[in-house]
């Protein structure tokens, strides 16, 4: 919702920048001021014709355990904590989210601020950063916009209302109602009785739109099947996986049966095996021994396929990976799948950088980011590297060519890089389609903003931001 907003504004003439005070995800993006922000905040930018900066979404959460998470101030990581912690952290965040907002609004004629759960968690209201507590903080209107596709979006709003002070109830100005299928003639006795009961209009009834892609967040898209007509790819899930937005191109490509393996399933038989990143590379290691994934990887090698391996998933092909300071769980070493001569030593600075270079094998260009703590080093990768980057060489490339890793989030989003990966993993480089992926992108975030353009009573949003 708020990336279409950001489209509609945009075309309106405001100059306009999306902001999320606080985001828990593991997909992020490297930013034009060279700091880390959740990938969410990277495509609303996208959506305002904008770099993506670190003021767009000054914490960034990057859970590492079921209790903890690596926090990320202003595109730096901070340190490592439990969620009691960061808790007591929250004062001194909260600083942070009102500077980086009192930058944006300084610079821009309108800010399009995104929540994170519910406005409405009562165990999280002390000392809120994202949702009320914020908005309280800055004075600004809200719209509560509510998933009907989930069911029971009429108790959804009005439980939500109820739990609110008075001051945060006089604060939402109206409601938008998402995602709904079938007649709303059938919707209008609820919107009526909604608007009766609340006395706070609903802005808008968004339809469901079938086939619409916008990146995901952080949840995975577990529900792809393998169909045996394509080039068949899969990604094993691990238990951290990072940036499965990676693999968007390849989920949406024509030519590629795309299929996420889940725990407790073998990795089926197919074309490519990628191991994805992950915010905690040992951890994933062993996660991946308990589900014999190893075995079936060295297995599918064995048969002639190819595998790749993308930052962490890259680092899990060295010998091993090291972590004497505790940075990404507790401290120690685990061996790696030993498919190539290099180690990774994982270091309290995080690289986070966006470059371009080339692929080794045929010279075509490539790009995208990295974000890894991780340092490797070895005699395979001055040998046989990946890619050749402006001022450095990337990554790993097997002898025999069955085996590639790099540090590259984001490798498949240019088409030159995508095609020649294609073609390494087993298509046939004339068979190989037209593909706009970045097109894609632009395109449904336009079919998006008409949309809003159209199911949405613009003329109150707009007061809202005049």
């Amino acid at each position: 919702m708020v990336a279409g907003l950001c489209r509609v504004l945009k075309r309106r003439g405001f100059h306009v920048a999306p902001f999320k005070p606080q985001n828990m995800a593991l997909n992020s993006a490297v930013t034009v001021d060279g700091g880390e922000i959740g990938r969410a905040q990277a495509v609303q930018a996208l959506a305002c014709g904008l770099e993506p900066h670190t003021d767009m979404n000054p914490i960034l959460l990057k859970p590492n355990t079921d209790i903890g998470a690596q926090v990320i101030i202003h595109g730096k990581a901070l340190s490592n904590m439990e969620a009691v912690d960061y808790h007591d952290y929250k004062p001194r965040a909260m600083r942070a989210v009102l500077e980086s907002h009192q930058r944006l609004t300084s610079k821009y004629s309108a800010v399009v601020v995104e929540g994170a759960g519910s406005p409405a968690e009562i165990n999280l209201r002390d000392g809120d950063v994202a949702n009320m507590g914020f908005a309280e903080a800055v004075d600004c209107p809200v719209i509560l916009v509510a998933d009907i596709d989930r069911g029971g979006v009429f108790a959804h709003i009005v439980g939500t209302l109820v739990l609110l002070s008075e001051s945060e109830q006089a604060r939402i100005k109206g409601f938008i109602i998402n995602r709904f299928r079938g007649d709303i003639a059938l919707l209008q006795s609820g919107l009526d009785w909604l608007e009766q009961k609340t006395g706070k209009p609903v802005l808008g009834v968004i339809p469901y739109l079938q086939d619409f892609y916008l990146e995901a967040e952080d949840a995975v898209d577990r529900s792809q099947v393998l169909d045996n007509t394509l080039l068949r790819v899969c990604v094993p899930a691990f238990s951290r996986i990072g940036n499965h937005t990676d693999f968007d191109p390849l989920r949406l490509h024509p030519q590629v049966d795309f299929s996420y393996v889940r725990p407790g399933r073998a990795i089926p038989d197919c074309d490519l095996i990628i191991l994805p990143g992950t915010k905690n590379t040992r951890g994933d290691l062993d996660f991946m021994r308990q589900q014999r994934w190893d075995e079936q990887l060295i297995a599918h090698l064995k048969a002639g396929r190819k595998v790749l391996g993308i930052c962490g998933g890259f680092q899990m092909l060295g010998q091993a990976v090291h972590d004497p300071l505790g940075i990404e769980g507790l401290p120690g070493s685990s061996a790696g799948l030993c498919l190539a001569n290099f180690e990774t030593t994982m270091t309290e600075q995080k690289i986070l950088r966006r470059v371009n270079g080339t692929m080794t094998g045929d010279g075509s260009p490539a790009r995208g980011y990295e974000i890894h703590c991780g340092i490797s080093s070895g005699p395979d990768l001055e040998k046989y590297p990946a890619l050749k980057l402006e001022t450095r060489r990337d990554g790993y490339q097997s002898p025999d060519g069955k085996i590639l890793g790099t540090y590259l989030h984001g490798i498949f989003d240019q088409k030159s890089a995508r095609n020649t990966l294609l073609q390494w993993a087993g298509c046939k480089a004339g068979a190989l389609l037209e593909f706009d992926f970045e097109g894609l992108q632009e395109s449904n975030i336009d079919r998006l903003a008409d949309c809003l353009e159209e199911h949405l009573q613009l003329e109150k949003v707009l007061a809202l931001v005049t």
